[in-house]
């Protein structure tokens, strides 16, 4: 009964959550900046009664609460959109401004699912039908994998007793396996500038150190795990070729099954940096840590609650019209791209005939590691955690790409949307009204973390 109210507020909540939803993919921000869609959602939750409480060293993250006292269960939203992914809502590339952001990874749903999921909840602890406490959070820069990082570096997540997250995927399923821990940061080397041609012996060449840090870690890389990656775009590399550059600089992620190997790698990584400044006569003037990531840790006692809801939901309440566009943007994959989507995101084949997925599937991931990263997974590291995928595009899109945005932006989109709201909103009630299932998901935490406390990796120094 508990979860069919919380399942009536959602549906009555349905026509401003997907007007918000379409107001935030008309108006995408970039990581960091993300102020109307911040202050959208503050606004919309002050209204509910939510208690709004910011950090000022991370302007455009909150947190919204209600309620008082022990269980305290936490829900992840995001807001940013990617670089260059503007599109309009259609099946063919068309570009709204050239340049412009847009939401390719579906994150004008994500927050506002969530947001959805916790005013239910307030709404039946307001009614005194469930005790605890409930919080949204606003979080930015995921794109950066980032915002978690800087919000759990100063505590936010701290005294949570479990968190449940959602993605857009192609797919309606929970998600039992891990993403890649990561380290991103951009290695700064000083030289001496001179005359490349008159005089290029009085210079030294930051750009050479750069260089022979790039064959550095190239020669690397056979000797790392296989499955790390490491990847780099140079940022800087001089002003003009006729002048031997003083400055130059290089951006690099690297990526690992676990923080441990990712750290490892990244320190062998920094040592290739310092040679690279001995040989070339320059000084490595600077790691700037962007950002790093914890590897995804997730609760199966919580995906096994999340399942349960999922298949006892059914799947979105997809129409006609989304499963025409739908159609019209998978048909144009071939069949190898398809392929590769689908084994990339762990789709089963059975499926490969099909334009929309509009079932429930069970986990599919158990012991396996998507090979993309999330800022989540520092807080699966904080206290337990679980989240999912529904389908929000066609089968065969992938993130960041013009067609996730299309999509994010469509029916299917917003359909998708409250449907996870619903299955959080119904995994919630079966954490706050079953004390056995909180009990243990918090041992399967303390035998999974081993007692590692949580440092974040932006506090190392290398």
């Amino acid at each position: 009964m508990l979860k069919q109210k919380a399942i009536d507020i959602i549906d009555g909540n349905s026509e401003a959550m997907v007007s918000m939803s379409r107001t935030l993919w008309e108006n995408p921000e970039e990581p960091m900046k993300e102020t109307f869609a911040c202050e959208t959602q503050k606004g919309y939750l002050r209204k509910q009664g939510f208690r709004i409480i910011e950090n000022k060293e991370i302007p455009t993250a909150f947190i919204a609460e209600y309620g008082d006292g022990k269980p305290v269960f936490g829900l992840l939203g995001e807001y940013d959109a990617l670089k260059d992914l503007s599109q309009k809502i259609s099946a063919e590339k068309s570009i709204i401004q050239e340049g412009a952001p847009g939401h390719g990874c579906g994150h004008n749903l994500l927050g506002v699912a969530c947001l959805g999921a916790a005013v239910a909840i307030k709404e039946l602890i307001e009614k005194k039908e469930i005790c605890g406490t409930i919080r949204y959070y606003g979080c930015p820069a995921e794109e950066m994998i980032l915002g978690k990082v800087l919000m759990a570096r100063v505590g936010m997540f701290d005294d949570l007793d479990a968190c449940l997250a959602w993605h857009p995927s192609s797919m309606t399923m929970p998600w039992a396996g891990s993403h890649l821990s990561i380290y991103s940061a951009i290695f700064s080397f000083t030289g001496k500038g001179a005359h490349a041609g008159s005089s290029p012996h009085l210079g030294r060449s930051a750009l050479d150190a750069v260089e022979l840090m790039n064959v550095g870690a190239n020669y690397m890389r056979e000797h790392i795990p296989e499955q790390n990656r490491v990847h780099y775009i140079i940022t800087k590399g001089g002003v003009e070729p006729n002048t031997v550059p003083a400055e130059a600089s290089v951006w690099y992620n690297v990526r690992s099954l676990n923080k441990e190997m990712a750290h490892e790698t990244f320190r062998w990584l920094a040592e290739i940096a310092k040679g690279a400044a001995m040989m070339t006569q320059t000084t490595l003037s600077g790691i700037k840590i962007i950002s790093g990531a914890y590897e995804v840790l997730s609760n199966q006692t919580l995906v096994k609650v999340i399942e349960e809801n999922m298949t006892a939901l059914g799947a979105p309440g997809f129409t006609d019209e989304d499963r025409s566009f739908a159609k019209a943007i998978s048909e144009k994959f071939d069949r190898p791209q398809k392929e590769n989507a689908f084994r990339s995101n762990f789709i089963p084949a059975s499926l490969m005939d099909a334009y929309l997925h509009e079932g429930v599937e069970p986990p599919h991931d158990f012991g396996m590691t998507l090979k993309a990263s999330t800022d989540a997974g520092d807080v699966s590291w904080i206290t337990p955690f679980a989240m999912f995928g529904v389908a929000t595009w066609p089968l065969g899109v992938v993130a960041h790409t013009w067609q996730a945005t299309a999509a994010s932006g469509s029916g299917i989109g917003f359909h998708a949307m409250l449907f996870a709201a619903k299955v959080m909103a119904a995994s919630l009630i079966d954490i706050y009204t079953n004390e056995s299932i909180l009990e243990k998901a918090k041992t399967e935490f303390a035998e999974s973390t081993k007692g590692k406390k949580y440092i974040a990796a932006l506090d190392e120094e290398f």
